[in-house]
Parts: C-alpha cells; structure tokens; sequence
C-alpha cells in the first residue's frame, strides 16, 4: 500500500461506536468517569475498531530500528553499534520491551529500516532503506524519497500485523542518536525553540546537553526545514525510524488498529504523520508522559491524555507494554461488571457543566 492509498483509506472515528461505548460506562455501578483515561482510552479504541464491544485479544508492538548520522556530531553518550546490538536482543526476545510485552500478553516485531550494519539480524525484520542517515550537519538527513520510501515501510508493518490478527498495537523505536532527531522535529512542527523540546537523551553531561541543543538549531538553521510539508522535515533532519513510524500510524488507521504510542520519539513521529493525515489522529493512544523535556507538550498537541506519569523516557515501546495490562484491566470492567439496572440501584446523573468533555477535544 503506497501512502497515498493509505491516507485515502483512513477515515476517521465511528462517532456512534463512541457515543455507545460512552453510554455503556455511564451505564456501569460505579461512580461516573472513576477510571479516569482509561474510560477515555477504552471508548478511543471502540472508534477505531467501529464498535462498542472493543477486543484487545491481539497486541503487538512494532520497533522500528534505525541508525542516525547525526551521532557523528557528538549528541550521545554511546556509539551507533549500541542499536545493532539491542536490535539483536530484541531479536531473540531479550531486550527490556520483550519481557516487558511478554508479561503483557503482547508479542514484538522489530523491524530493521536503518541500521548501520549491513549485516542481517536474526528475529529482526528486514526492510532496510539505507545503512543509517546522514549527519544533516553536512546535508540533509536523507532524500525525500527515501524518507517516502521508510513511511511505506511503516505502512507495510500495519498490513503485517492485521494479517496476523492484530487488533491493538504499539509503537517503539531502538536507534541511538534519535532524541536529537525527534526534537529537531518537535522544534519544527510546533514552533518552539530547540532548547525547549530538548532533553539529555541517555544521559548526557550539562557539556554534551549544550552541544546537542547547537546542533539541533544549527541543522534547522542551514535546512529551514518547511513545517507544512512533514517528508521535507523528516527528510532533512529527522531519521529513518521516524518516517517508518509516522507510516505505522497512517497504515494502522487505514485498517482500523488503534495504536499506542510511547515516549517523546514516538510522539514526535505521530506530529508528522497527522500531518501527512490528519484523521489518523483518532486511532493514536498515550501510554505515558515522557520525562523530555518536550513530552508533556507534544501530548497536547495531539490531543491525547496519558494514563501513566511514572518518569519513563527508556523507549523500545516499553510504554504500550505498560499500558497493555491497564488497558485489559479496564476492558473487564467496561465488558463484564453489572450495570445500575442489573443491581436495581439508581444510576449516577450528570448535572450542568459536569457533562463529560473528551481529553483533547
């Protein structure tokens, strides 16, 4: 599926799926909105899937790996052979989001769009669209149309998954060096200085925090990256594994998988990807607030609340995995706990301004 088919495929929420899975919690004996986002959450999922009686039975989390030439510029505290090596521990099952997942009930499928070795990765899917990006201190990122060719790669993992019978996925990413790429983009898409969309990624010293900031506003500064237009962002100072995301997220709206998204790096890959699709908006969830600087923010520009706040910022997809049993928690509650007539008991009432407002909305 190329991406124009995708976009002209996603259409947005079942507002009546929405409207009936908002009845039903309001229908259940306990007190109005008492599972905060979750209810949220649960009546997003029934929009997506277009009906009120939502299945989680099938998680997956997709894990685009990719490497960032950007590295070479001196904003992290590892090397580039650091995503290859989780790449591969992520490929036998080993990586901190695999066992999280397993826990979860959800399975993994990491995907290879970039990383420097040109060695082939058991476990790991294949669809490399260059070794790494370049360093966009010395030109842009990547061509455009690689850039298009690494979304189409994001949209074929979505068809993958629903062949296998997904029916709730995840995103994630593994690729050293893409903090400074996602908060060029935030920089970019949400007009804000780079400074403040930038944190120490990994761990890096008030010196290299310093550097990684000037790097970021000069490669805006040389490429005037244009805002309106997300493959000339993401090609210019974003990566591989950001485009592949922001095409997951297209390809899961256009075949009706709701997707949860991690921290700040795939929040920022969601900025493109409504850009490039604004309906595919509705099929995004939160999992948690990324402890960056900018997580709180790029969540309120997609309109999303998250259930967690727990300081997270690891990445993998370790936060959809978190979420997933929170989620499956809440799916009892909405699909099996007795209503107020089942108990003969009188239901809870809205009065005046209480009237329950959509986060984000």
């Amino acid at each position: 599926m190329t991406l124009d088919e995708a976009v002209s495929r996603v259409q947005r929420a079942d507002r009546e799926a929405v409207q009936k899975a908002e009845e039903r919690w309001s229908r259940t004996a306990k007190p109005l909105d008492s599972l905060g986002v979750l209810e949220w959450d649960l009546t997003r999922i029934a929009g997506a899937q277009r009906s009120a009686a939502v299945s989680l039975e099938e998680k997956w989390i997709a894990v685009m790996c990719a490497d960032n030439g950007i590295v070479e510029a001196g904003v992290t505290q590892t090397g580039q052979e650091v995503t290859a090596a989780v790449a591969e521990r992520m490929g036998r099952g080993a990586s901190c989001v695999c066992l999280m997942a397993a826990r979860a009930g959800a399975r993994i499928l990491p995907v290879d769009v970039g990383i420097a070795s040109r060695e082939r990765i058991p476990g790991v899917l294949e669809r490399k669209v260059r070794p790494g990006t370049g360093n966009f201190l010395k030109g842009p990122a990547m061509s455009r149309q690689e850039a298009l060719r690494a979304i189409e790669c994001g949209i074929e993992t979505a068809s993958i998954l629903a062949q296998k019978g997904c029916r709730l996925a995840g995103a994630g990413e593994m690729g050293i060096g893409n903090t400074t790429t996602s908060s060029a983009l935030i920089s970019v898409f949400l007009e804000l200085p780079p400074r403040a969309c930038t944190g120490r990624g990994a761990g890096l010293s008030n010196e290299g925090y310093e550097r990684k900031v000037r790097v970021i506003e000069e490669g805006i500064r040389l490429h005037q990256p244009d805002p309106r237009d997300p493959l000339d962002v993401l090609a210019k100072v974003g990566g591989l594994d950001l485009a592949a995301l922001a095409g997951f997220y297209i390809g899961c709206g256009a075949l009706g998988i709701p997707v949860v998204l991690d921290g700040l790096i795939t929040g920022a890959a969601a900025l493109a990807a409504v850009r490039l699709c604004p309906a595919v908006g509705d099929y995004l969830l939160a999992s948690h607030v990324s402890a960056e600087p900018a997580g709180g923010r790029v969540l309120e520009a997609l309109g999303l609340g998250a259930a967690i706040d727990a300081g997270m910022c690891l990445g993998e997809g370790c936060g959809a995995a978190a979420l997933f049993p929170l989620l499956d928690m809440a799916a009892e509650v909405y699909g099996r706990m007795e209503t107020f007539d089942d108990m003969r008991i009188t239901q809870y009432e809205r009065y005046g301004s209480e009237k329950r407002e959509e986060q984000g909305e």
